[in-house]
C-alpha cells in the first residue's frame, strides 16, 4: 500500500500508563484520487514502532459497489516488508520483481522491499466487501538492502478453549510459521469466542500489539473496543484475553524492541534524512517526474502495469528526524 498522509501524527495519551497502552486509529485517506479510507493506529507521535513492526493500516468491511474498492497505482518501497492479512475480499499483488499473488482471507502475503522495489494493488472484479489489513515491519540494518523477494503462506487454524489461532509469523501455542523475517517477530489472527476468558504464554523479551477488529476485549485489565490497538510493553510471560458479550477478532502483533531508529516518510524506511532524500529522487527520475532516469532502475516497475506510477508527493521543509520509542 502507499501511504499518502502527511498530516502531523496526533497524540494519544496511555489511558492505562505502565500496563497497556491504547492507540486510537486516525482515519486516512489512501491511493490518491482514487483513495479509499483506512484506519490507521500506528505510528503515532507518542509511539513509533512495536518490536520491528512500524505501521499498521485497518480497512473495512467496505462495499466495493459504494467505496470503488482497493486501486493502488504503482509505487515503491524501501528499507521495509508489506505483510498483507484479508477478513474478505481478494486483492491482486503485482511487483518490480516479478512476483504476481492473489491476497485470500486466511493467507499472507509478505513482501520483501529490501533495496528497493514497486508494486500494486487491486481488489478483484470478483471482490463485493474488502476488509482486512496491511502493516509495514522495519528492516534491521543488516537486511535493508537485501535483494527485494515475496513470500506466500496459508497457515492452519490451531483450535483452542475458547480461541482460534491463525499465526502467520513466527511462533504461538506451539504454531510457527516457516516465513522468514529478519529480527524475532510475531503475527497472528486469533477468533475468541463471546465471553471466553483466555490466556497467552508471550515472550517476556517481546513487546506486543492487540488490534482489535471486532468485538470487545479486555488485554490484561484494559478494555479496548474495535479499532483500537493496545500496546504492551516487555516483561510480561502471560496475557490475559477476556471477550466481551460478541465474539472477537484481533490481529496480535509482537517482537524484540529494534533497537534502532529509524526515519519513515511516504514509503520508504531510512536511516537518515539523507536516505529519503536519495530514495524520492532515484523514483522521480525513473517514472520521468524529474532528471535523467539511471542506465539500471533501482525499483522497477510491475509488468503490464496498466495505471502510470504514483509520484512522490513534496518533501517537508523540515529535516526527517529519526524515531525512537520512549524508554
Amino acid at each position: 500500500m502507499s501511504n499518502l498522509e502527511q498530516a502531523p501524527l496526533e497524540l494519544v495519551c496511555p489511558s492505562n500508563p505502565g500496563s497497556v497502552e491504547v492507540l486510537e486509529p486516525r482515519l486516512v485517506p489512501l491511493g490518491g484520487p482514487r483513495a479509499m479510507t483506512v484506519r490507521r493506529t500506528l505510528p503515532q507521535r507518542q509511539r513509533s514502532l512495536i518490536g520491528a513492526w512500524c505501521f499498521v493500516d485497518h480497512y473495512g468491511p467496505d462495499d466495493v459497489a459504494s467505496t470503488g474498492g482497493m486501486s493502488v497505482p504503482p509505487h515503491p518501497h524501501t528499507g521495509l516488508q508489506t505483510v498483507s492479512w484479508l477478513f474478505t475480499g481478494e486483492i491482486e499483488h503485482s511487483d518490480s520483481a516479478g512476483y504476481r499473488a492473489m491476497v485470500r482471507p486466511g493467507e499472507l502475503n509478505l513482501m520483501t522491499a529490501g533495496r528497493g522495489i514497486s508494486h500494486s494493488e487491486y481488489s478483484t472484479a470478483a471482490t463485493t466487501m474488502l476488509h482486512g489489513a496491511q502493516l509495514w515491519v522495519a528492516l534491521p540494518a543488516g537486511a535493508r538492502f537485501m535483494e527485494p523477494t515475496f513470500e506466500h503462506y496459508r497457515p492452519a487454524p490451531l483450535t483452542l478453549p475458547g480461541v482460534s489461532l491463525s499465526v502467520f509469523l513466527g511462533g504461538l501455542a506451539g504454531e510457527v510459521s516457516p516465513v522468514v523475517t529478519h529480527t524475532p517477530l510475531l503475527g497472528a489472527e486469533l477468533m475468541i469466542d463471546a465471553g471466553a476468558s483466555v490466556t497467552l504464554d508471550t515472550d517476556p523479551s517481546f513487546e506486543h500489539g492487540f488490534l482489535v477488529d471486532s468485538g470487545t476485549v479486555t488485554v490484561a485489565g484494559q478494555p479496548l473496543g474495535c479499532a483500537e490497538l493496545g500496546y504492551v510493553g516487555p516483561g510480561r510471560s502471560t496475557v490475559l484475553l477476556e471477550a466481551g458479550a460478541a465474539p472477537v477478532r484481533l490481529l496480535l502483533i509482537g517482537g524484540t524492541p529494534l533497537g534502532e531508529s529509524i526515519v519513515m516518510w511516504w514509503n520508504f524506511v531510512g536511516r537518515t534524512h539523507d536516505d529519503i532524500v536519495a530514495a524520492r529522487n532515484t523514483w522521480q527520475a525513473e517514472i520521468g517526474a524529474a532528471g535523467a532516469p539511471a542506465a539500471v532502475p533501482l525499483f522497477g516497475l510491475p509488468e503490464n502495469h496498466v495505471d502510470p506510477p504514483l509520484p512522490a508527493p513534496g518533501l517537508p521543509t523540515v529535516t526527517l528526524r529519526p524515531r525512537t520509542n520512549p524508554s
